[in-house]
């Protein structure tokens, strides 16, 4: 059985996925075949594999990225289990990249077993192909509301024998109390498996730190196993669009005289946000995640993303008003981009019996088509072209067109039509088209001369995939040089560190 290591946190987006990553990156640079694991991820941003059998299954797209860290294709077994909600009380289950059904509260406690063996069975198989095995944890260890049955975090870690690291975000304050809590609030069988912390996101002087390093270890028998500093470069390939602040990644100085200026409306429950990762990467670009309707006012391109719950985010854009900010942007002639949940907005009507069980619903009209909801899900990982250049991408939806054929923004590589070109209104299903370097710079230039900005220019040389490797290599040299790297090395390769001392009060066994 190979060696392992589990990346808890003291919270979500405490830094877990990210810190995960560096650490395949840098066990990846020193030759060791190593893969990540998240036994159960909720989110609602995915990636796409295509089997050698054609059909498609999905996995977190913070797996993805962790893999592409190892330098491997993304594999459904990195994420056995993933939830996507759909509402505050309900989430589709995706198992072993295929949706099973809908999981709520009342339910998911007789599911959980089933959910737990698939994923012990993929870490199982994983740990015998692998030289080691970097495993991410979810929100906290310490729900101890959720402990029982757990198969993420501790429960995940005593199945396996994980020793574990407890990473701690710094940057939103009380990041000692968080280490001493989630520990002091572990059963004595969990606290043994915990071998230290990491504190994540930290600005300002290291030697100010040291005196809470020092009793950290003093009071919990634990060492701090490094201090990551803050990293402007770290954004790409967020688990959740909430790990977003409100402006994008960091836009680069314009090429020409203006900036252009996107607007990407952050839905209650948007799904692959990360399609507007790609815009944001180029100069010039200033993407802004909002909800205001003034923001659509003052942008030059609109971009309408994905969603889990399309009738009920459309729903929601009414209760607030965007929807007449955004026809205001279209009859002003500036361009609006819809993807996927995004895009079949747009249409005339939306017949859904599948996703929100609300029959037909009236869309925001823009394109004269109709969607219906497919009990079957598209999952795919399309080829073709679009504005002349050649465009790939991947598919995730239950919507398709039924009615209407708009003039096409893409085409499949078959030549078959794909989204919607109308003057100024955009859509496509495909997600990722964006980081098709040439296609993006071709929109980008079209869009700009939509919403007059004459003096944008577009960057010739930005290709996204280099931008993600470098992320990537960010994250690498993070972890190289800000972390105990023998430490942790002898944690993956020796198992939990013995004779660590509890820490009252505990929690049941």
């Amino acid at each position: 059985m190979s060696g392992g290591l589990l990346v808890a946190g003291t919270a979500s987006d405490a830094g877990k996925s990210v810190v995960t990553a560096g650490i395949c990156r840098w066990l990846h640079r020193r030759g060791v075949k190593v893969a990540p694991f998240k036994a159960q991820n909720m989110s609602n941003n995915s990636a796409v594999v295509v089997g050698p059998d054609g059909r498609g299954g999905e996995l977190g797209r913070a797996q993805a990225m962790q893999a592409a860290a190892c330098g491997l294709p993304p594999d459904i077994r990195f994420n056995p289990v993933l939830l996507k909600p759909g509402s505050d009380r309900s989430s589709q289950v995706v198992l072993l990249g295929e949706a099973v059904g809908t999981v709520t509260g009342d339910n998911y406690r007789s599911m959980r077993e089933r959910l737990a063996a698939t994923a012990w069975a993929a870490l199982d198989e994983l740990r015998a192909e692998y030289d080691a095995v970097i495993c991410e944890g979810a929100g906290s260890p310490t729900e101890i509301n959720l402990r029982d049955g757990d198969f993420v975090n501790m429960g995940l870690a005593r199945h396996a024998g994980l020793p574990t690291i407890v990473v701690g975000d710094i940057d939103r304050g009380g990041v000692f109390a968080a280490f001493h809590g989630t520990l002091a609030l572990l059963s004595p069988e969990d606290q043994a498996l915990v071998a230290g912390f990491v504190i994540n996101k930290f600005r300002g002087d290291a030697g100010l730190l040291r005196p809470g390093l020092d009793m950290i270890t003093s009071v919990t028998g634990r060492p701090v196993h490094g201090v990551l500093p803050f990293h402007l470069d770290v954004w790409l390939d967020a688990e959740d669009s909430l790990a977003y602040g409100r402006t994008l990644g960091r836009p680069g100085p314009p090429r020409g005289e203006q900036w252009l200026r996107v607007a990407v409306i952050r839905l209650p429950r948007v799904s692959n946000a990360t399609d507007a990762e790609a815009l944001a990467a180029e100069p010039g670009v200033r993407v802004q995640l909002t909800i205001e309707p003034g923001d659509i006012a003052d942008a030059d391109l609109v971009v309408l993303p994905g969603s889990k719950s399309t009738v009920g985010d459309l729903d929601w854009l009414r209760q607030i008003g965007l929807d007449s900010a955004l026809k205001k942007h279209v009859a002003a002639g500036k361009p609006l981009l819809g993807i996927c949940g995004g895009f079949q907005m747009l249409a005339e009507s939306i017949q859904d019996e599948v996703e929100s069980g609300s029959g037909e619903v009236e869309g925001l009209g823009l394109v004269p088509i109709g969607i219906t909801f497919a009990a079957r899900k598209t999952l795919a990982r399309p080829a073709g072209e679009g504005l002349g250049a050649p465009v790939s991408g991947y598919e995730i939806h239950h919507g398709v067109v039924t009615r209407g054929s708009p003039p096409p923004l893409l085409r499949y590589a078959d030549g078959r039509p794909e989204g919607a070109a109308l003057k100024n209104v955009y859509g496509t299903h495909w997600h990722g088209a964006f980081e098709n370097d040439e296609f993006r710079r071709r929109f980008l230039t079209m869009a700009a001369a939509q919403a007059g900005r004459h003096g944008f220019t577009v960057a010739p040389g930005t290709r996204f995939a280099a931008v993600r490797e470098k992320a990537l290599d960010v994250l690498g040299d993070l972890v190289e040089e800000h972390l105990d790297t023998e430490a942790l090395w002898r944690l993956i390769e020796h198992g939990p560190t013995r004779g660590l001392p509890f820490v009252p009060p505990g929690a049941a066994p």
